[in-house]
């Protein structure tokens, strides 16, 4: 068991900023198309936080031409460029479920305060 955990130890990500549900956040994805690789960059909410360690993984939804968008994504993942927090929202759940009901002003969350 020692072995598998130092093998996940050397694999996890040193650059992820503390996350939390509620956070707004800006994920950099490497996607590949034909024999080009580009970065694109997805923008939204993060409704849940599953798994722990290297099997970490967030679920980020935003609305994209009036329609809800939800990816699923592995944090320590090398496709995963790199991950910005651009807002810490107040969440006082785990899961944010009920953002799939809102759209526009009413899906934001307030902003967390400085300090806290």
């Amino acid at each position: 068991m020692d072995a598998i955990k130092e093998l996940e130890r050397e694999q996890l990500r040193s650059d992820v900023p503390p996350l939390s549900s509620g956070d707004t956040v800006r994920v950099s994805v490497k996607v590949v198309e034909g024999n080009r690789e580009r970065i694109q960059v997805f923008e939204g909410t993060i409704m849940r936080m599953r798994g722990g360690g290297l099997n970490q993984r967030i679920t980020v939804r935003r609305i994209a031409s009036g329609v809800g968008v939800e990816r699923t994504f592995m944090v320590h993942a090398p496709r995963v460029e790199k991950i910005e927090v651009v807002r810490h929202g107040v969440a006082r759940r785990a899961q944010l479920y009920f953002l799939r009901e809102r759209i526009g002003k009413a899906a934001t969350l307030r902003e967390r305060r400085p300090g806290r």
